[in-house]
């Protein structure tokens, strides 16, 4: 039944010189990067566009952008001044997972061409980035995606240089995402889409699609979206014929066991844009369906999208702004915590799942029980885990103290949008200081970098901050990047994802011979040391058969110990 309703394109308004490529080969390719480019630049012809580039990636090709506006705004600024929303849309940031591109073209067909949608321009600004991931789009296969129907060949998931470019949003590691975090912060998108393929599960949905209704967002933008615009969204698409669901986890392996909910890390488009105080629309089209079929429902996904921001382009514009002015009041003026942070807990409803027949049986290929999908269609309802609690939450500083020695960080920063002053001349200042303790290295390097668990000790020190020193105010509508940037336990945190790691190597070593003869020195100096020494002696085992421990013990509380050890170096004006 879907087949017989997917949107077929008529060209009586239009030539068979802008059929696409996927529609020329039977609805089952997509066009190599030369092919994507040359049709891109086909619709240079329309005064309503403009086409640039991001820069080029790492393998040298162009990564280019479209704006279609009413007047062919080519700047931001011009199209702030317009007044109508911004939309961003992105595909190829995994370029397996291609449809968002495909379907992106008959868009831009649909308003420029044969002008069904012209009047979309009316309300709106579409910002397109047809692929991002450009050279992981020519690293073309049939085999590409082991788990995934077509199209006849596909890109690969990362970069030339390996990175996923959609764990990258905040430390902006690769060239693209550098080039990506310009565009993206210059036009400050309101609303903002990125296109996906699934893995996982066989089920009976074309699509499903994920959207930040916790609190890693603006509370009113989070009930936008659970109570305006999901609702919406799901009954557009379905009346285009396309099943849609949100996208989840399993509580276990099977969806019996309940459907997950998650707040989005802003690694991933979506969280990031969520810290951004914006709104987006995450599309994962089900990977087993047919490339026809996945590129037609992405493209309902994007037409339904923007069918509610046409209808309601000033509450979009408002609401973003009410976000921007929020985020500072209610946690740089009101000083109120915020969430870095969740869990699910295991409150739940019932959801009525739409799902593919499996079955377990034994596998002589892996010596366990396999999976087996019957194709047999069910409905069933599921335990449905739609509420997150805060596990983490940090009180955000009135300003961030970054010396010059680490500006490296700042280039990192400064990508964001986040304004960042520098003294002019040398201050003394009480600040607050993290000493890291119970430091714990990956025992594998995660997307290039080698990330690490901690604890932290806090306390207050007054320094002298020479001329040249980083300040960076939190009294800014990017608070919210701010603090998952420095705040240690922020899971995407320089620190954390490893940009640090150097504080955490000892570079200083003593000698027994000469250990012995200080440690003795400072016993008798020090009853209050003595009283310690013997107290560890009695309580701890390991300590008392260590010679190495009993030594370090006396070196860690010298004059010679580096009072830099494990001391962060980013420094909190409360």
């Amino acid at each position: 039944m879907l087949v017989l309703l997917f949107p077929l394109v008529s060209f009586s308004q239009t030539t068979s010189e802008w059929e696409t490529h996927f529609e020329r080969s039977g609805f089952i390719g997509t066009p190599s990067y030369e092919q994507t480019m040359s049709y891109l630049n086909k619709f240079r012809m329309f005064p309503q566009v403009y086409i640039s580039s991001l820069g080029k990636s790492p393998q040298g090709r162009d990564i280019n952008y479209m704006v279609i506006s009413k007047e062919g705004v080519s700047t931001p600024e011009r199209a702030k001044a317009a007044g109508r929303p911004v939309v961003m849309i992105i595909a190829g940031i995994h370029s397996g997972e291609i449809e968002g591109k495909d379907a992106l073209f008959l868009l831009a067909r649909d308003i420029l061409v044969s002008k069904k949608k012209s009047y979309l321009l009316d309300e709106i600004i579409l910002l397109i980035v047809p692929i991002f991931n450009v050279d992981g789009h020519e690293r073309r296969s049939r085999y590409n995606r082991i788990n995934q129907n077509g199209p006849e060949e596909m890109g690969w998931r990362t970069t030339a240089q390996n990175l996923n470019l959609n764990r990258d949003w905040l430390k902006a590691d690769s060239e693209e995402m550098k080039r990506m975090l310009r565009l993206f912060n210059n036009w400050l998108p309101d609303f903002f889409i990125d296109c996906h393929t699934t893995d996982g599960a066989d089920y009976q949905y074309s699509v499903t699609y994920g959207l930040e209704k916790y609190r890693n967002i603006y509370s009113k933008t989070a009930i936008w979206n659970k109570f305006k615009f999901k609702p919406y969204l799901e009954s557009g698409v379905r009346k285009q014929g396309f099943l849609i669901s949100p996208y989840v986890d399993f509580k276990a392996d099977v969806p019996d066991s309940g459907l997950v909910e998650f707040a989005s890390p802003p690694r991933l488009s979506n969280g990031y844009a969520a810290v951004q105080n914006r709104v987006a629309l995450l599309i994962e089209t089900h990977m087993m369906k047919p490339y026809r079929e996945r590129v037609f429902a992405t493209r309902a996904v994007i037409n339904t999208a923007l069918e509610y921001i046409y209808e309601n382009p000033d509450e979009l514009i408002s609401l973003n702004k009410e976000a921007d002015e929020n985020t500072v009041n209610e946690y740089f003026h009101k000083d109120r915590y915020l969430p870095l942070s969740f869990r699910t807990p295991e409150k739940h409803k019932k959801f009525s799942y739409l799902g593919i027949e499996a079955v377990k049986d034994t596998s002589i290929i892996s010596g366990s029980m396999k999976t087996v999908y019957t194709g047999v269609k069910y409905e069933k309802s599921v335990p449905y885990y739609d509420t997150l609690d805060v596990t983490d939450s940090v009180l955000v500083p009135s300003a961030y103290i970054i010396p010059v020695e680490w500006h490296t960080l700042i280039d990192r920063i400064k990508l964001h949008g986040i304004k960042v002053e520098t003294l002019d001349s040398a201050i003394e200042l009480k600040v607050k200081r993290h000493k890291f303790t119970n430091v714990k290295f990956a025992a594998r390097s995660y997307e290039g970098r080698q990330s690490v668990e901690f604890d932290y000790e806090n306390y207050y020190e007054t320094v002298n901050l020479p001329a040249g020193t980083f300040y960076i105010p939190t009294n800014q509508r990017t608070l919210r990047v701010i603090a998952h940037l420095l705040e240690p336990k922020s899971e995407d945190s320089f620190v954390s994802w490893g940009f640090l790691n150097s504080i955490f190597e000892q570079k200083e070593y003593f000698e027994s011979y000469v250990m012995e003869k200080e440690a003795r020195e400072m016993l008798k100096n020090d009853r209050k040391l003595h009283k310690e020494f013997e107290e560890k002696l009695a309580s701890d085992e390991s300590f008392r058969n260590s010679p190495y421990q009993r030594l370090n013990f006396f070196y860690e509380r010298s004059q010679y110990y580096d009072k830099n050890f494990r001391i962060y170096p980013v420094m909190v004006v409360e």
